[in-house]
């Protein structure tokens, strides 16, 4: 059947990293690619312009989860990314990162597969006394290029 999927269902695999740390996330978001253009104008015609491409644009996947005190292979990944100095032979190693959207009995429905990933950024969000939430880490992630799996 055709019909539109939940949203809440989903998992993150990223190659090499095992167990439900490494997988359990509350927002997935950044999917997808941006063709860039060039604008053109052509001398003597001012009703329109030409849009020429230009280059792909990979969004910036960004991964948010409950923030845990142990460290996770995914967390250690995105500290030796972010904490080698950089340009050493070990402080970028990039990965195969898949998002499985899932239907109301779990079975993996769509993935899109995002290659060469390696994290650019991770953050805690704000802590403050005066809310009763749990505290929420951040991992952004570039990648080279995104394909659909069905």
């Amino acid at each position: 059947m055709d019909y539109p999927l939940p949203a809440f269902s989903f998992a993150v695999i990223v190659d090499g990293f095992v167990g439900v740390g490494a997988a359990s996330f509350r927002d997935v978001s950044g999917m997808g690619m941006e063709l860039e253009t060039e604008t053109l104008v052509e001398g003597g015609m001012n009703s329109f312009v030409h849009q020429l491409p230009k280059a792909m644009k990979p969004g910036r996947l960004t991964l948010k989860r409950g923030f845990v005190s142990r460290a996770s292979e995914l967390l250690k990944w995105c500290q030796d990314t972010l904490q080698e100095e950089f340009g050493s032979p070990k402080s970028i190693k990039p990965k195969t990162v898949r998002v499985h959207l899932r239907n109301e009995g779990l079975i993996n429905v769509c993935t899109w597969v995002f290659t060469n990933a390696y994290p650019v950024k991770w953050e805690i969000d704000a802590l403050s006394s005066m809310k009763n939430e749990v505290a929420i880490e951040q991992i952004d992630l570039v990648y080279q290029s995104v394909r659909r799996e069905v």
